[in-house]
């Protein structure tokens, strides 16, 4: 009865005001604890300002919240937080001993990919990054970070790595003067380990090491002016071992490469 009386006061309200029924609305409720998921996602985004909703979706759910995706990104865009699209670029052969079109890295260890990125200090001068990724478990395995980085450093740096993890089956890399010369070919040879060199102009051929790339470039040079190399050391190695442990990767189930390799067990094969 009540509720008739209702409909029937808003009738005639819209007739003497001159507004059609339909150009009313109920206000939106908010949910009671929107504000406290707003400022935990601005938080979120200004310690990470080129991670996106998804990022902060894991973020809150290891925080305890009990919150789906679609809200979390709903408010992540009312909130203005939406973060732009960058752009990447392109690369180059030598003698490779595996095929590249049948290699898949099927176990942490099977295949290390590398590459070189480069950025400046506040001076002008150049720093020049040898990245090196796992590409089963998306691991940045080193960020070897100098003023210039020769084939015979190339091969120390890797050497070093073996030392703690191991060699790896594969080694894929593009066509880079550090990556056909002859120190890089006899340590291969000597570690019974196979190289996969990429086409010229192909960096799509090497998309594990491409990718990490984009996300250093996007989440750390681009946002950090080092002051020297001894800074730009210190500062990369600690994203190093955040972006391992606490970044969450799509491509394995949301979790942070070290925490999926940690998991990984071999499979138990088949009866």
């Amino acid at each position: 009865m009540l509720c008739d009386r209702l409909h029937v006061s808003e009738r005639w309200a819209c007739r003497v005001c001159g507004q059609h029924r339909s150009t009313q609305r109920r206000e939106p409720m908010p949910a009671g604890d929107d504000e406290a998921l707003r400022a935990e996602l601005r938080a979120f985004s200004a310690r990470r300002p080129r991670w996106g909703y998804r990022q902060a979706h894991t973020h809150l759910q290891q925080e305890g919240w009990e919150i789906n995706r679609k809200r979390v990104q709903r408010v992540w865009r009312e909130e203005g937080l939406r973060v732009p699209q960058r752009t990447r670029k392109r690369r180059r052969l030598g003698d490779a001993t595996a095929p590249k079109e049948l290699l898949r890295a099927e176990r942490p260890g099977h295949v290390w990919a590398f590459d070189f990125q480069f950025d400046q200090t506040a001076d002008g001068h150049v720093l020049k990054l040898l990245n090196v990724v796992d590409e089963f478990t998306r691991e940045a395995l080193v960020m070897h970070t100098a003023r210039s980085v020769t084939a015979d450093q190339t091969v120390a740096v890797l050497e070093a790595l073996v030392a703690v993890r191991g060699a790896p089956t594969h080694i894929r890399c593009d066509n880079g003067p550090e990556m056909t010369a002859n120190a890089l070919i006899d340590w291969c040879a000597a570690q019974s380990t196979l190289t996969s060199y990429i086409d010229p102009g192909a960096p799509w051929q090497n998309p594990f090491v491409e990718s990490f790339h984009s996300r250093v470039r996007d989440e750390l040079l681009n946002l950090e002016l080092f002051s020297c190399l001894a800074e730009a050391r210190v500062v990369i190695e600690d994203w190093r071992e955040d972006f391992n442990r606490h970044r969450p990767h799509s491509a394995l189930g949301r979790k942070a490469p070290a925490v999926f390799a940690a998991a990984w067990t071999l499979p138990a094969p088949a009866a």
